[in-house]
């Protein structure tokens, strides 16, 4: 955060937040509430991540009074919700928590609003656990005692005048670090992947329970390497509990994220590869080795072949409108023809959305035939990539 129209004090605090939070922070607004200097931006709106879903507090300086420590403004929904003051003082009311870092502020320190945020989120947390511990159902109330024990799971009890009462669930899925398995991993955040857990308040046990809702989430940047839309969620049987549904998530989870560490490898050494037809790749992805980009030449025509494998349909509609132009082309695209037999074992190793994400169609170009165009869908990559056979045969398993 910078700008000259943040006092450098709140824009030292600020930054220190947005670089040092352990998860990503955002600001939805600034504004000022300064009578005097309407310019200055003294107050915004922080939307911190809790419960796969983010908590908007406003976050209120006073740029007249610098050295002073803001206020913080709540949600509506969060009404109940006293962080700095204790139950038990005289005729029911609140007495002052010694916890409450407002009390010694200093505005030069600029770790204090990380420090003040991250106490206010703990604190929220355990504020649900105590609502959420306070529902009479007795489903419920036996599903947290089976998961009491795991690290890292967070709650929240929804409520509202148009809409039933449910128990959210934020439950952190395989003790992994991702991260340290990617070589040269970009990733400034842990990457993490959630089961959300939505259950319906009710009263009593009912005959069968009804299933909660059930839905994975991710970190945003994890896509890069692993898409939690490809997988599929086991059944929820009939009785069944979070403690008994976990394991068995988690143990299909784990395979198919280290399967997806160990394609990096293999798309590294298919893009190597293609330096033998094409030459150097003019740029590839380091790291995920999802793009690659290489000039093509047939003929008097040269080819960028894209640096998305998928975008491969685009070149696919300009090579067929080429032809068309000139129904003989000098030279192949390819070093040899497709073949209509599949690519033999080696090919099953580079079938999924893991190894060429989202491609569908690619084009054969020969010397006298109009480009043969194949499917993906159906062929599962056997009969486009058999003109890499001579290439990649001895990328396969030893």
């Amino acid at each position: 955060m910078s700008g000259e129209n943040v006092p450098p004090l709140i824009a030292a605090q600020l930054n220190y937040l947005l670089n040092h939070f352990p998860q990503t922070i955002k600001i939805e607004q600034m504004w000022s509430g300064s009578k005097y200097y309407p310019g200055i931006l003294d107050r915004f709106t922080l939307a911190i991540p809790y419960c796969l879903d983010f908590l908007k507090w406003d976050i209120i300086y006073d740029s007249e009074s610098p050295f002073s420590a803001p206020d913080v403004i709540f949600g509506a929904e969060d009404e109940t919700f006293h962080p700095f003051l204790l139950t038990g003082g005289e005729g029911g009311g609140y007495l002052k928590s010694p916890k409450n870092c407002l009390t010694d502020w200093n505005s030069k320190d600029p770790t204090r609003l990380l420090f003040l945020v991250q106490q206010l989120r703990d604190q929220y947390m355990s504020y649900q656990w105590a609502r959420v511990g306070e529902v009479d159902d007795d489903r419920l109330k036996f599903e947290i005692s089976t998961i009491f024990s795991r690290e890292g799971i967070e709650m929240h009890l929804i409520s509202g005048t148009e809409k039933p009462e449910e128990v959210k669930f934020a439950v952190p899925l395989m003790d992994m670090d991702i991260n340290k398995k990617v070589p040269g991993c970009p990733w400034r955040h842990p990457q993490k992947i959630y089961l959300q857990v939505i259950y319906p308040v009710g009263k009593k046990y009912g005959p069968t329970p009804s299933a909660p809702r059930l839905k994975l989430i991710s970190t945003p940047e994890l896509k890069a390497l692993f898409s939690i839309e490809d997988v599929k969620l086991p059944s929820w049987v009939d009785g069944m509990c979070m403690a008994e549904y976990l394991p068995h998530l988690e143990e299909s989870l784990e395979k198919q994220v280290l399967e997806a560490i160990s394609l990096i490898d293999i798309r590294r050494r298919f893009i190597e590869a293609l330096a033998l037809p094409f030459g150097r790749p003019l740029e590839a992805d380091p790291v995920f080795c999802r793009r690659a980009t290489v000039l093509a030449a047939s003929g008097v025509f040269t080819f960028m072949v894209p640096e998305k494998f998928h975008e491969c349909i685009r070149i696919c509609s300009e090579i067929y409108s080429l032809w068309l132009l000139c129904n003989c082309i000098g030279s192949p695209l390819y070093s040899n023809s497709v073949s209509q037999a599949t690519a033999g074992s080696n090919a099953s190793k580079f079938t999924g959305s893991n190894f060429f994400p989202k491609l569908e169609i690619f084009a054969q170009i020969t010397d006298s035939q109009m480009p043969t165009f194949y499917s993906t869908r159906n062929d599962y990559y056997s009969l486009i990539m058999s003109p890499f056979i001579p290439v990649w045969s001895g990328l396969g398993p030893n």
